[in-house]
C-alpha cells in the first residue's frame, strides 16, 4: 500500500492496496480512558558508559499484569501523539495491548558544563549499523522498564517475543528502528519509520544493497517519507527512502509506505501513524514470516522453508569441516583438541581423542583426512581407524586444500606482531615444500575453484579473498585482490575464514556478517545469517554433497540446499559459463 498525504492539511487524499486497515477516520474519536505515563532517567548502561537519557512509559488503561503486554519502542521519546493514539486503537481492539517505552538519546554530560558542552550520542546511537543499540534496549533499558509500577501498584511485564515488539522513529530514530530489527529480528518485527536517515551518516545508505542481498528475515515495515525531505551532504533522503522501500520490495519483505511533499519533520507521520499501527498489528497474534526474495542466487541455492537444524553443541571453538566420499562430516574443537564424525544418522561422535589442536581440514584424493595439527605445527594425515602420519613438519600452519593430483597448500598467517609476511605453501605429493609470500595480512581459509586452475585464500584481517592462477607445475601466480567482501558497521576487517565451491563455480565465504556467497566474477550476490550469528568454516556435507554445515563456534548447524558443494578430491571440471 502506497499512502499519499496532502502536505498542507495532514490528511489522507489517496489510497492504494485497500486490502490494508482503514485510514485514520476524519471524525473526532470517542473518548476512552486514557493509559498512565512513567517518567524516570536511565543512567546506568554499560553499552553507552556516562550516559543519561530520559525515559517515558506508557501503560493501557487495560494492561493485565498476569500476563505480558506486547511492546513498542520509539526513539527520541514520546512523538506521533502516540499514547493517544494507543488509546483509541487499543481499546477499539486494532492492535494489542501494548506498552509504549519512549527513550531519548543518550547524553554524557560534561565535567563542567559552565566550560564545556555534553557529548550528544544521537547520531552514534541511532544511526550506527551494529547491534549495540538494540543490545541497550534488550539487556538495560527493557530490564530496567520491568523494575516500574504504575499508580495503582501494577508491576509492568513485557513480552520477549519479538512477535509482540514494535519499534519506530524518525529520521535517525527511523533507521534506529530498523537496525534493531535488522539485527534481532527475534527480538523486533514491527517497524515504523518515519523520515528515516538511509543516507551516509554512518553508513546507512548500505542498507538497500544489504537487504536486496541478505536472506530475509521475518520483519514488516512502514515507510514514510516526503518530497522536501532533506538534500545535503550524506545523500538525499527523499529518494533514499524510496530506495529503501524498492529494495524491501525486491527482497520480499511485507512493506507499506507514505509518501508525502513536506520536508523533514513530524507532521505526515503523526498524520499516518494510526494507520501504520492497525497494519504493522493487523494480523496479531500471527507471526510476521520470513519473505521470498527475488534475488536470483538465494532463490537458486536456498530451499523455500527449509532452515538450519542443530547438529552438535556444547563445544568450545568448531573449526575444520571436512567430507570424505561417503559424506559424512569431520570437525574439530581446536580448545578441546578433538575431531567429531557426524555420521549417517546425523549424530555427532567423537573421532579423535588428541588432535594436536587441529585447525583446517581436508579429506585428500588417497580418502584420508588431512590436518592442520597447530599444536606440533605440522600437517597430519589420518586413516579410516584415525591412527595419524605426519606429512609435513615445521608449518604453523591454519587451513589446507588436497588437489585431485595430491598438491596440498597450506595457510600460514603471520603471527600477532609479526613483521613476517603471511604465507602459503605448496606441499608436492612426494613431500617436498615450497612456499610464497602473499600480501595478505592474514591467510585464513583455502579452496580451489572447480576446474582446480584457481586457488582462492581469505585474508581474515580485510574485507578481500585473494585469487591466483595454479600453474602447471603447482607453483602459484598472479595474485589478485578478486573477491570483495562486505563486512559489519562494528567491525573493521570481514574476517574471512573458511571457503568452499559449490558446482556452478560461486564462492561462499564464512565472515562475521554470516555467509557471503560470491559469483566468479568475485561479486557478493547473496547473504546468508547462521541461526547463533557466528561462523568460522563450512561444507557440503551429505551423501549427496547437497547439504551446508557450518562450525558456528559452539555450535554445529546444518541446511539443505539446492545445490551441490565441490570436493577438491574429485576429477577438476569445468562449470557452465557464467552468463
Amino acid at each position: 500500500m502506497k499512502i499519499r498525504v496532502a502536505g498542507l492539511i495532514g490528511v489522507l487524499v489517496t489510497l492504494a492496496n485497500l486490502s490494508a486497515p482503514a485510514a485514520l477516520a476524519a471524525t473526532e474519536p470517542a473518548a476512552v480512558p486514557g493509559g498512565e505515563l512513567i517518567t524516570f532517567e536511565f543512567a546506568q548502561s554499560k553499552i553507552f558508559p556516562g550516559t543519561r537519557r530520559e525515559v517515558t512509559v506508557y501503560v493501557p488503561q487495560r494492561y493485565d499484569p498476569s500476563r505480558p503486554a506486547c511492546v513498542y519502542v520509539n526513539q527520541d521519546g514520546v512523538q506521533f501523539n502516540a499514547p493517544a493514539v494507543f488509546d483509541q486503537l487499543i481499546a477499539a481492539g486494532e492492535m494489542p495491548v501494548t506498552i509504549g517505552v519512549f527513550v531519548r538519546p543518550g547524553v554524557l554530560p560534561a565535567a563542567n558544563p559552565a566550560t564545556a558542552l555534553d557529548r550528544i550520542n544521537r547520531s552514534f546511537e541511532y544511526d550506527s549499523l551494529s547491534d549495540a543499540y538494540v543490545r541497550f534496549l534488550l539487556e538495560e533499558l527493557l530490564p530496567a522498564v520491568e523494575t516500574k509500577v504504575t499508580g495503582d501498584g501494577r508491576a509492568l511485564r513485557l513480552s520477549r517475543s519479538g512477535n509482540d515488539r514494535a519499534i519506530g522513529g524518525a529520521s535517525s530514530g527511523g533507521i534506529a528502528a530498523f537496525t534493531a530489527a535488522w539485527e534481532r529480528p527475534d527480538a523486533f518485527t514491527r517497524v515504523f519509520s518515519a523520515i528515516g536517515s538511509y543516507a551516509g551518516l554512518r553508513g546507512g545508505d548500505a542498507y538497500p544493497v544489504l537487504v536486496r542481498k541478505t536472506e530475509p528475515k521475518p520483519i514488516r515495515v512502514f515507510l514514510q517519507d516526503g518530497a522536501n525531505d532533506l538534500n545535503n551532504f550524506a545523500g538525499d533522503w527523499w529518494m533514499m527512502n524510496q530506495t529503501m522501500e524498492r529494495a524491501l520490495a525486491f527482497a520480499g519483505y511485507e512493506v507499506r509506505s507514505a509518501w508525502g511533499e513536506r520536508g523533514h519533520d513530524n507532521h505526515d507521520a503523526t498524520a499516518v501513524f494510526a494507520d501504520a499501527m492497525r497494519w504493522l498489528w493487523h494480523d496479531w497474534p500471527q507471526p510476521v514470516r520470513g519473505a521470498l526474495t527475488k534475488n536470483p542466487t538465494l532463490a537458486g541455492v536456498l530451499i523455500p522453508g527449509e532452515d538450519w537444524q542443530l547438529v552438535s553443541e556444547g563445544h568450545v571453538l568448531t573449526e575444520g569441516p571436512a567430507v570424505n566420499r561417503a559424506g559424512e562430516v569431520f570437525f574439530d574443537d581446536i580448545p578441546a583438541s578433538k575431531c567429531y564424525r557426524v555420521g549417517a544418522d546425523g549424530r555427532a561422535t567423537e573421532f579423535i581423542a588428541d588432535t594436536q589442536r587441529s585447525n583446517g581440514q581436508i579429506f585428500g584424493p588417497d580418502g584420508r583426512l588431512y590436518a592442520v595439527a597447530t599444536a606440533t605445527k605440522q600437517i597430519l594425515a589420518y586413516d579410516q581407524a584415525g591412527q595419524s602420519a605426519v606429512i609435513a613438519e615445521g608449518i604453523a600452519g591454519n587451513d589446507l586444500v588436497v588437489a585431485h593430483n595430491g598438491n596440498l597448500y597450506v595457510t600460514a598467517p603471520a603471527g600477532a606482531g609479526s613483521r613476517e609476511p603471511s604465507r602459503l605453501w605448496l606441499i608436492r605429493p612426494d613431500g617436498t615444500k615450497q612456499s610464497f609470500d602473499t600480501a595478505l595480512r592474514y591467510t585464513n581459509g583455502v579452496a580451489l575453484s572447480p576446474d582446480q586452475t584457481l586457488l582462492y585464500v581469505a585474508d581474515y584481517r580485510s574485507h578481500w579473498v585473494y585469487s591466483y592462477a595454479v600453474q602447471p607445475d603447482g607453483t602459484l601466480a598472479h595474485e589478485q585482490r578478486f573477491h570483495w567482501l562486505h563486512t559489519r558497521d562494528a567491525d573493521d576487517e570481514s574476517y574471512a575464514d573458511g571457503l568452499k565451491c559449490d558446482r556452478e563455480g560461486r564462492l561462499y565465504v564464512a565472515t562475521k556478517l554470516g555467509i557471503q556467497v560470491c559469483d566468479r566474477e568475485g561479486r557478493v550476490a547473496a547473504i546468508i545469517p547462521t541461526p547463533n550469528g557466528k561462523i568460522t568454516n563450512l561444507v557440503f556435507g551429505g551423501s549427496e554433497f547437497d547439504t551446508l554445515y557450518a562450525t558456528c563456534f559452539e555450535q554445529v548447524y546444518r541446511r539443505k540446499m539446492k545445490v551441490r558443494g565441490v570436493n577438491a578430491w574429485e576429477p577438476p571440471f569445468r562449470p557452465t559459463p557464467p552468463r
